[in-house]
């Protein structure tokens, strides 16, 4: 959300002073965009409400679902499918007044206990991670059928990307194998299908949207266009009190108290 190396300690989510800073929802706002922020639990976890609308961001959660329209939940939020239906419903409100919109949606399903609408998929609820990951796939696929039919649909780009696998937590070691996630961009009959090698983070998600927007703005992300000519092959990794930097099959890693690790 800020395009900047990890921080060590605390996230800059929970920080003080940490409104008005510089974001992609910044960015699309200077181009006439609305940034939304939705969430399936309640944005006061983790200090997302506060640190989201600081930043320009307008945030819905599981407060703004009547309770009919939630078919599950446990401690996390609402289930995937409730989240989509959400957001589907803040998209079509900007859009129907005219105004274009970035949505940063963050969803909550594969988290512990793993637990979901039965009759959704081919695994039942609370039996494991491989369950909760079918779940929020079959999630997508719903949120996107019904995204179809929407007359955004044609002149929208959309991103899937992890925030972090199941083994990249911990607090000390960055084994690069941990930090692997998907990241899929998606927008059928403008992009072109492709599968792209370039080492990258998280950091380069924003830039590289951007990039495919043919966007010209003036930036202060540490983060790179990965499909862009000379793109930087590295990555970042950090757990809470380790980070490290991925280049040329080596990790570097930084440790609190000045120690260093290669």
């Amino acid at each position: 959300s800020l395009s900047i190396p990890p921080t060590p300690g605390n996230s800059i989510v929970k920080r003080p002073n940490n409104d008005g800073l510089y974001t992609p929802g910044s960015v699309f706002a200077s181009k006439g965009y609305v940034p939304l922020y939705v969430y399936g639990g309640y944005s006061y976890f983790d200090n997302m409400q506060d640190f989201f609308s600081g930043n320009g961001y307008r945030v819905a959660d599981r407060t703004e679902l009547k309770p009919e329209e939630i078919h599950f939940q446990n401690i996390w939020g609402v289930c995937d499918e409730d989240l989509f239906t959400l957001a589907l419903r803040e998209i079509d409100r900007e859009a129907s007044l005219g105004k274009r919109f970035f949505a940063h949606i963050m969803t909550v399903s594969n988290h512990r206990p793993y637990t979901y609408p039965e009759g959704r998929i081919d695994i039942p609820s609370k039996t494991g991670r491989d369950g909760g990951v079918k779940y929020t796939d079959w999630a997508i696929g719903n949120f996107v059928e019904r995204a179809r039919s929407k007359p955004w649909f044609d002149h929208t780009i959309f991103v899937f990307v992890a925030d972090h696998t199941h083994r990249g937590r911990g607090k000390m070691d960055l084994t690069p194998a941990n930090y692997l996630i998907p990241m899929v961009i998606w927008a059928p009959g403008k992009i072109a299908p492709q599968r792209v090698e370039q080492l990258a983070s998280q950091i380069d998600v924003a830039p590289t949207l951007l990039g495919l927007m043919n966007f010209r703005y003036e930036s202060r992300f540490f983060g790179a266009d990965v499909l862009a000519p000379n793109a930087p092959q590295r990555a970042l990794l950090a757990n809470y009190q380790t980070v490290g930097w991925l280049e040329d099959g080596k990790v570097i890693e930084l440790k609190p108290g000045e120690r260093t690790r290669v």
